[in-house]
Parts: C-alpha cells; sequence; structure tokens
C-alpha cells in the first residue's frame, strides 16, 4: 500500500489540519506531495505549541502539531502573492494531478490559482477546495475552525455531562474530530477523482466545506432525529441505545463495560456471579434496561466494584465480553497490542534526526524508511531544478525574496 499512489503528484496548498491531514495520508500511500509554504513562517502550525522538537544547531525547531501531519513531503517555500511566485505555482500545477486547497473562498483566483485557470492548462487536473461553510451559501467566504464547527454541526449539543449531575454542559471532543474527518473526506475524494479519470480522462473539482462534514459524521444521531423529531440530549458516558455501555468504577480504577445485546448481558450477569439480575422484567431486555437506566447503573456498579480491573479482564476476555481500560496515552503506547502492531514509529531526519511518528492504519509493518516532517523550504531548490530552473535563476528568485529554503 505505501506506493499505491507512486507516481502521482500532489500540490498541496493547505495549511494546518484538515487538508495536510489529506495530504499526509496521500503521501503515505506512495504519493509525491509537494506542500506550497510561505517563506514567512509557513504554516501556521509550525509555531502552534507546546512541544516542540529542537533542531541540534538551535536555529530552527519543529512543533508536534506540524509533526503529525505533515511527513512523507516536500516542502517549498514561495511568495505566491507576487507574479513571479504565482507562476512558480502555476507551472507546479500543470505536472500536478491534484491541488489541495483550504484557502479562503475566491482568495486563490486572485493570483490565478483557482481551478478554473489551473485546469486550463491541465484538464485532468483534481482540485479539491476544503473551506468551513464551502464555496456557496449565506455562510460561503466565511472562516472557522474545528471547535466551531463541532459546535455547529450539533455533535456539542448532545456531548458532555447532562444537566444536574456535576460538570454539566457542552464539551467538545478531545480531538480535532471535524478537521481530522474532512481529511479523511477529502483522502476518499481524491481516490475516487483518480480512479473516475481513469475511465474518462477528466479531473474534477470538489467543494468540502467543515460544515457538511460536521453534520454528516452526527451518523445515527442524524437519523434519530429525522425520524422521531427529537434531538438528542448529553448523556455523559452512557450509549442512547445500549445499556449497560458506559464507565464504572471497579476495585482499583475505573473501565468501559460495553454490552452490546441480551446474550452478553446474561454471560456477565453469571460470571459477575448474579444470574438472577438477566432474568430481572426491568432488564430482561436491551430495551427495559434503556428505561430503567438508572436502577440497572447502580446494580451494574455495585458488581463491578468487588474486583480490580486485571480480575475483571480475566473475566471478561475469556466469556468475550467487550470491555476496556481508560487508558492515558503513555498506557496506550506501552500495551502490548500496540507495540505488536508497531504503532509507535521512528521517522530520521538529516538535521533533526529521529522524530517519532504514529504508523498510518492504512499500512502494515515497518514505514520507518518514509520521508520525515520537513524544513521549511527544505526543498525549494530541488523542486525548482525539476522545474528546469538553473542555479542562476534559484538564485535570483531567492534574491529578490519570492522563494526561500535550503
Amino acid at each position: 500500500m505505501n506506493t499505491a499512489l507512486e507516481g502521482i503528484r500532489i500540490l498541496d496548498l493547505s495549511r494546518i489540519l484538515a487538508g495536510p491531514w489529506c495530504t499526509q495520508n496521500l503521501a503515505d500511500l506512495g504519493a509525491d506531495v509537494i506542500k506550497v509554504e510561505s517563506p514567512w513562517g509557513g504554516d501556521d502550525s509550525r509555531d502552534w505549541g507546546p512541544h516542540y522538537l529542537e533542531v541540534a544547531d538551535g536555529e530552527e525547531r519543529l512543533s508536534a502539531y506540524f509533526l503529525s501531519c505533515n511527513r512523507g513531503k516536500r516542502s517549498i517555500a514561495i511568495d505566491f502573492s507576487r507574479p513571479e511566485g504565482a507562476e512558480v505555482v502555476r507551472r507546479l500545477a500543470r505536472q500536478a494531478d491534484v491541488v489541495i486547497e483550504n484557502y479562503k473562498s475566491g482568495s486563490l483566483a486572485r493570483h490565478g490559482l483557482d481551478y478554473e485557470s489551473l485546469s486550463d492548462g491541465n484538464p485532468g487536473l483534481i482540485y479539491v477546495s476544503i473551506t468551513g461553510f464551502g464555496q456557496t451559501g449565506p455562510m460561503a467566504g466565511r472562516p472557522g475552525y474545528d471547535y466551531i464547527f463541532q459546535g455547529f454541526g450539533g455533535l456539542m449539543s448532545y456531548t458532555g455531562h447532562p444537566d444536574g449531575e456535576p460538570g454539566a454542559g457542552p464539551l467538545r471532543t478531545g480531538a480535532s474530530i471535524i478537521d481530522l474527518s474532512t481529511g479523511m473526506y477529502a483522502t476518499a475524494a481524491v481516490l475516487a477523482a483518480l480512479i473516475e479519470r481513469v475511465r474518462t480522462g477528466s479531473g474534477r473539482y470538489v467543494d468540502l466545506a467543515l460544515s457538511d462534514v460536521a453534520i454528516a459524521i452526527n451518523a445515527n444521531h442524524n437519523l434519530g432525529y429525522l425520524i422521531s423529531g427529537r434531538v438528542p440530549e448529553r448523556m455523559g458516558n452512557t450509549h442512547a441505545n445500549l445499556a449497560p455501555y458506559e464507565v464504572f468504577a471497579c476495585a482499583d480504577g475505573h473501565l468501559i463495560l460495553a454490552i452490546g445485546n441480551d446474550q452478553q448481558f446474561t454471560r456477565f450477569c453469571a460470571l459477575a456471579g448474579e444470574p438472577g439480575l438477566a432474568s430481572d422484567a426491568r432488564f430482561a431486555s436491551n430495551e427495559q434496561r434503556l428505561h430503567n437506566r438508572p436502577a440497572l447503573r447502580e446494580a451494574v456498579a455495585v458488581l463491578l466494584a468487588r474486583k480490580t480491573r486485571s480480575a475483571w479482564k480475566e473475566v471478561l476476555d475469556g466469556a468475550g465480553i467487550p470491555w476496556g481500560p481508560i487508558n492515558t496515552l503513555q498506557q496506550a503506547f506501552d500495551d502490548a497490542q500496540v507495540r505488536h502492531r508497531l504503532v509507535r514509529q521512528m521517522l530520521r531526519h538529516p538535521r533533526a534526526g529521529d522524530i517519532p511518528c504514529v504508523r498510518n492504519p492504512l499500512l502494515a509493518g515497518d514505514v520507518s524508511a518514509g520521508r520525515a516532517p520537513p524544513m521549511l523550504g527544505e526543498h525549494t531548490s530541488e523542486i525548482l531544478s525539476e522545474l528546469r530552473f538553473d542555479k542562476a535563476r534559484i538564485d535570483a528568485l531567492k534574491n529578490a525574496g519570492i522563494v526561500a529554503g535550503d
């Protein structure tokens, strides 16, 4: 899989997370990704700390945020607000299969870098625009970050503890789930468009909005509302459709018990020493357990508090009952299964040294031979040379401040 897109060139005009997450996926699959950055600081996330990897010479540093979504790419620093810089980007686009950008609607058209301008010289070009609210509609052009869309799309309205409980109120997810989901939708769109191009010979323009994604990922909650007319409410750690399916305290900490059907609940009650609980009329079916959730929670909490997590692990694993720990990241990376799957790996950068990374789940095995995230403008001269710019011309562009790097 790590060579599946070999020979495909991606021109990455995106910044921060949604676009870079997409282009990192494509780089992991073997595409040549050229990341175009501003000479003045580059991708915004290069400065998003805390947590920086200091480079040995002390002149630069790489933020953990930037490192998380930019491996496998080559960086060229271009000021495309100037005509000469825009022309360099257009030349790169003529050799590209895909352009990914997340600029405000209409801003790239001022530099002749919009889809209409670039596809005129490259009819097979696939062009993906990622914006907050899309290219059309009353909110088109309005900016926004992931947090905004977690609220806008409804996710936060049913995430958090219900009124009357400690800490009640809406909560965002700890990860930038809208950005990451948009990056995955963009990845799927690019792969589909590449397949379509084989059949038709034509490229495609894709208008992808974080606001659309924020609605889409509500999934079953969307259909629950559309069918019933009832909006989902905050339920803390419980599940709207299954019970018991939440966090419980055991003798030495907490675990997640995830009972998915009546048979699992019957087995759990027997193993916990209370087989009669499964035949109690209040709990005999999942529907009844949902109706009587407070009483169910109280009864299950008493049972789980009797044993340690390790004791429950042995019992529940042996019976095929889904459960899980609540790990810190340290515990997650130290887990035997995670180590076996080679999730944590290292990439080698010629200046920054060893850089930790997380293996793309699409790939298997050792990926440590891959390209590390780039320094700003690290590949400027290399990429310009591929455009047949000689050293004198490259030096002239650098001296004029149109390009930077190396």
